[in-house]
């Protein structure tokens, strides 16, 4: 039976470089799939999905009225599918979510999908919130704070590194906007 799996973290936590990996299993055993990602990050100018230590993949991009169980369900009429792996799953809308875990009850395909639990104020982000309720399989995966515990939060910063308390939820960016840290260090950042 396939399933619904979410692998989240806080930012730095390889995230990306796992989903990659996964994906090279597959293939490299012959078997297609198909890679998705968020249509709103634009900050790679060859990849859709880049993790920080050099790996990259082409994908399809998701915006919010994509509906992936028809655009999935329809590239399994040309090649069956092995599975779906989704990347920076936190900005999947509910309905997208669900359309997922279609994928997996009703076509029989593996979905992955990897992303950030919480935004920058320790808010959940939509996607997250949706798999965190009904995914089959919640995986955390650990970045470390600076002062070596795991990190479960992400602080944005500005320019000077000053941390940033009010703004849109999401505001992408990489190491030059966020700083993964453990909860102490987050509160005792924003000053709460």
């Amino acid at each position: 039976m396939a399933k619904l799996y979410f692998y989240y973290a806080s930012m730095n936590a390889g995230k990306s470089t796992t989903l990659l990996q996964a994906d090279f299993n597959y293939r490299e055993r012959g078997m297609a799939t198909m890679l998705w990602t968020a249509a709103l990050d634009h900050r790679s100018d060859q990849k859709a999905i880049e993790s920080r230590i050099g790996l990259g993949a082409d994908a399809h991009r998701f915006a919010e009225v994509t509906d992936l169980w028809e655009r999935i369900t329809a590239a399994t009429r040309v090649e069956p599918l092995a599975c779906v792996l989704v990347d920076e799953a936190q900005f999947l809308t509910e309905a997208q979510v669900w359309q997922l875990a279609r994928v997996a009850d009703q076509a029989g395909i593996p979905v992955l999908c990897y992303g950030l639990r919480t935004d920058f104020q320790g808010e959940l982000f939509p996607g997250a919130k949706v798999l965190l309720g009904i995914a089959d399989n919640l995986v955390e995966l650990k970045a470390v704070c600076h002062c070596g515990r795991k990190s479960t939060m992400n602080l944005r910063v500005d320019a000077s590194g000053v941390a940033v308390q009010h703004g849109a939820q999401t505001e992408i960016g990489g190491n030059d906007r966020y700083v993964a840290l453990c909860r102490r260090h987050f509160v005792e950042a924003l000053g709460r």
